[in-house]
């Protein structure tokens, strides 16, 4: 037997097709274009004979590498591996390869992975670290790169985008907590350069005012990043800045988690003391003690939603650009109570129960009742 590697002139002998055809029958995103019957006769005589396709010979055919550039800002974050999953698997049905560049959001860092991933001939760009203003969304524009933004959006360029509804489920999260009792509700705010971190600002002060309840800037702390350290420097400090708060809405569950460090440094009980609601819904999070209430969204899906929109910008360049939201679900756990009476006075009290399902029906956000709080 013959060490010489398979081409594909042999699987289309083997298989009794034109070389053409066999092409197109090995090519997820071309199978279509030949009959089930020949598309499995190739594959079985590819599978075979061994048969490995030669990417370098593809690409220059082609003119595509089938390759894709994804930025991510964090990989420690549990955040994005179901994201990122996502993403694969549909650009695999379609024959392409996802290219995974970590950031650790640095701009410096991101320009060199940005740079070299087109050097490589990715034939698209998914970003999941677009910050307000970056400039790599100017070069990516003029060069008129195939880019779609994932868990962002930034307004003024020709790119599509999928994200959560992030102010929805900030106004979810609020009317959660007036509607067990709590006004004095504060707000750990995520990076104002980020689009994420400025709509679920906007989500949560529009979610008070709704309830007739003005935040005050004592009310709320700005986070410089979405990390375990930096949600402990905030709680701690929006605690000591804000005495007599009892519930906190928190942009994102890395922030939380810090949070629940301030507590036991401060020695406050949750949620007997402080309610708290988190955002993402990051796995694992409903094992904190107690279980963290928090905004959810299908991160899964947000990965393919991500993929679908890249692969219609590459097949034509005219499609229209599309900005996808992704349906927020609030998810209750043990981390918030009602308000015990002690706590509520004068006019920060609701005035009943009635009030209180107003202030839940109003929201289209389903909730979901998880793991309960703890007994101590």
């Amino acid at each position: 037997m013959s060490d010489r590697p398979a081409t594909l002139r042999d699987v289309a002998a083997a298989a009794r097709v034109h070389p053409a055809t066999a092409s197109r029958a090995l090519n997820p995103g071309t199978r279509l274009l030949v009959s089930e019957d020949t598309a499995r006769r190739v594959i079985e005589a590819a599978e075979r004979l061994g048969y490995r396709p030669n990417p370098v010979a593809r690409s220059l055919r082609t003119r595509r590498s089938h390759t894709i550039g994804v930025l991510i800002p964090d990989l420690n974050n549990p955040l994005f591996p179901p994201i990122v999953r996502g993403l694969e698997d549909l650009l695999a049905k379609h024959g392409y390869v996802a290219l995974i560049g970590n950031t650790d959001a640095d701009i410096t860092r991101e320009r060199m992975v940005f740079d070299q991933m087109r050097a490589r001939h990715v034939d698209g760009f998914v970003l999941a670290t677009a910050t307000l203003g970056n400039p790599i969304l100017a070069q990516a524009a003029e060069a008129n790169l195939p880019v779609v933004l994932m868990n962002r959006t930034a307004q003024g360029y020709p790119f599509s985008s999928v994200s959560v509804d992030n102010e929805q489920g900030e106004r979810a999260a609020v009317a959660h907590l007036v509607s067990l009792g709590h006004t004095r509700i504060g707000h750990i705010a995520g990076p104002q350069q980020i689009s994420t971190g400025v709509a679920r600002l906007r989500g949560f002060q529009d979610g008070m005012r709704a309830h007739g309840l003005e935040p005050r800037d004592d009310q709320i702390v700005y986070a410089t990043g979405y990390s375990i350290e930096e949600g402990l420097r905030c709680g701690l400090e929006l605690l000591r800045a804000r005495a007599g708060l009892t519930a906190m809405v928190v942009a994102n569950d890395l922030l939380a988690v810090g949070c629940y460090g301030a507590f036991d440094e401060l020695g406050v009980r949750c949620p007997e003391d402080v309610s708290i609601i988190g955002f993402n819904d990051m796995p694992f999070i409903d094992r904190l003690r107690p279980p963290l209430s928090t905004v959810r969204f299908p991160h899964y899906k947000l990965g393919t939603e991500a993929a679908k929109l890249l692969l219609e910008r590459i097949e034509d360049a005219d499609n229209p650009l599309k900005i996808l939201y992704l349906a927020p679900e609030l998810v209750v756990r043990g981390s918030a109570m009602p308000l015990a009476p002690a706590a509520a006075s004068g006019g920060d009290a609701l005035a009943g129960d009635a009030i209180a399902q107003d202030a839940i029906a109003g929201n289209a956000v389903p909730l979901r009742r998880g793991a309960q709080r703890r007994k101590r």
